[in-house]
């Protein structure tokens, strides 16, 4: 990732569709100890190693806990930055090392740069502030996977799994007024998926809904769970990244096939403040990122010091959050 230049029209694609993809993001190098990290983890997390997952049948935070006694299908694993993740040193090091590459953070910057401000028109534009990386704050790092049925059977034929139409951080109940308000907000945050495995098509969207509320037709096909007018899948190679507004109409279709490893990430802004502050630490970041092992990037290096800054940013904005809130239920 020594490229740090961001891929040219990101910005412009992310703002106008909702999301935006660039084809071989990642080194074949880089690829191939992710995906070996990834598959160490999910494997620990199938087994009940691992209690922050995602389970099977259930879409939003809080998930119950697995135990090794107990294990639960799953279709994601949680806290990929977490120093207690039971993996070897050099597969935790996989992580977050690409979290915090700088090709990563340059890309997201220039979103930043183009998404956190209002959506708007001014009658007196300004050229938008460019963000720079002290102003980046540690967000999410997870893996959503290939839902199976709980061991001894975990490589039997996959679960079938979708989830919900929804936009991350405005409830189905909000008012077409309410929505529309909620969506001319900044987006204080960029978000991607990256897929380690060749044929991930499992993220569906409806491009353009992220700058308008949904039609009537869109509220129906939501409430019955088919599919969208309009939607479109979204096709990834294995190291490709997409950026996405996490507010377009979107959901997780999982029908089975090949393997999913997908990583699932966001960087914030620091202006997000408490919005942010409440997306993140409901996931339960705020009890273990103080803890986050860093010494992979190295001692003294502007890439340790922009990792520091980055988790310094989010626990001072979670001081005032008070917890038991969450953006969606179900």
């Amino acid at each position: 990732m020594a490229d740090q230049t961001p891929t040219p029209g990101i910005a412009a694609q992310l703002l106008a569709n909702g999301y935006a993809i660039i084809p071989s993001f990642l080194r074949p190098s880089e690829l191939a100890d992710l995906r070996a990290a990834a598959t160490a983890l999910t494997d620990q997390a199938r087994l009940g190693h691992w209690p922050h997952v995602r389970t099977v049948g259930k879409q939003f935070p809080p998930w119950p806990t697995p135990t090794p006694t107990h294990p639960l299908p799953i279709w994601g694993v949680q806290h990929l930055l977490h120093p207690s993740l039971p993996i070897s040193p050099s597969h935790r090091a996989a992580f977050t090392n690409l979290y915090f590459s700088p090709r990563l953070l340059a890309h997201s910057t220039a979103l930043l740069t183009a998404t956190s401000q209002p959506k708007t028109p001014s009658p007196n534009p300004h050229p938008n502030t460019p963000t720079t990386t002290s102003d980046l704050v540690l967000e999410l790092f997870n893996l959503l996977v290939t839902p199976r049925p709980v061991p001894p059977a975990a490589r039997d034929d996959p679960t079938p799994f979708s989830l919900t139409w929804h936009r991350d951080d405005i409830p189905p109940t909000a008012t077409a007024a309410e929505e529309l308000a909620a969506l001319q907000r900044p987006a204080f945050h960029a978000q991607w998926n990256l897929p380690l495995c060749d044929g991930d098509a499992s993220l569906v969207v409806v491009p353009g809904s992220h700058v308008r509320a949904r039609t009537a037709a869109e509220r129906c096909a939501a409430a019955e769970g088919g599919e969208m007018p309009g939607e479109v899948r979204v096709v990834l190679g294995a190291g490709d990244v997409v950026f996405y507004d996490s507010n377009i109409l979107h959901r997780g279709v999982y029908e089975g096939g090949g393997e999913r490893m997908t990583l699932h990430g966001s960087v914030g802004h620091v202006k997000g403040e408490g919005g942010r502050a409440r997306n993140v630490l409901q996931h339960g970041v705020g009890e273990w990122v103080g803890g986050m092992e860093l010494g992979c990037l190295g001692e003294g290096t502007e890439r340790r010091a922009v990792a520091e800054g980055m988790r310094g940013r989010l626990v001072e904005m979670g001081r005032g959050w008070e917890g038991g809130e969450f953006s969606l239920e179900g």
